[in-house]
């Protein structure tokens, strides 16, 4: 059966994210990351694509993106995956050998106030969750680092539709309390928008994600 067409307006910003299959890792020396960061610079100057915000982590990575165009956000994707891919099985010569990743990319439209910093937090803040940092910036493979590289920021990094407080870096290595924390780990697990109700009601109606809002379970009999 063919895969269904994924819904990806321009102009929304999406929280991004894939997994290597079966929790191996993607990145297995510090060579690895800094060629996926090559390719990512690649993927933008082809498409191209406003990166806002992104982590790579051993296993998995986060990208924040900013799609101009209606089904941009799936070329930029297909293409970077696919390139990845390749050039992974290349170096490991592991053809044959199973998938990379655990399948297609994962992707969740967030609303451009608040909602978009937070999951920013979430995202640059994850080598520091992971206990692999003890401050985040500390972190080389994420836009919290990268953004302090004027080379690496023109190459690769855009502004995003809203300024990062001058504190960010603090705010990012302060941990998110719970009421902020579940609905992006709530966003992440059910597939859908992440802002306040009626903005996320309201486009869930418009990209047919009604089901991700609905509570977990049976309907009451």
């Amino acid at each position: 059966m063919p895969r269904t067409a994924r819904i990806a307006p321009g102009g929304l910003v999406y929280h991004v994210l894939n997994r290597s299959n079966g929790r191996r890792r993607l990145f297995h020396k510090d060579a690895d990351y800094e060629a996926f960061l090559e390719l990512l610079g690649e993927a933008v100057e082809r498409m191209p694509m406003r990166m806002v915000g992104f982590c790579l982590m051993p296993n998995h990575w986060h990208f924040v993106l900013w799609p101009r165009q209606d089904g941009e956000l799936s070329l930029f994707m297909r293409w970077l995956s696919n390139t990845h891919v390749r050039r992974y099985h290349q170096h490991y010569h592991t053809y044959g050998q199973g998938h990379v990743y655990q399948g297609r990319f994962k992707s969740f439209p967030i609303q451009d106030d608040g909602h978009l910093l937070t999951v920013l937090r979430y995202v640059e803040a994850n080598p520091l969750r992971a206990k692999l940092v003890s401050r985040a910036q500390d972190w080389p493979w994420s836009s919290l680092t990268c953004r302090r590289s004027p080379r690496t920021k023109k190459k690769l990094l855009s502004d995003g539709p809203l300024d990062r407080p001058r504190n960010w870096p603090a705010l990012v290595n302060e941990p998110l309390d719970r009421p902020a924390l579940e609905p992006v780990r709530a966003s992440v697990v059910r597939g859908r928008p992440f802002g306040e109700t009626q903005w996320m009601t309201k486009l869930a109606r418009r990209l047919g994600l009604q089901s991700t809002l609905n509570p977990r379970g049976r309907p009451p009999g």
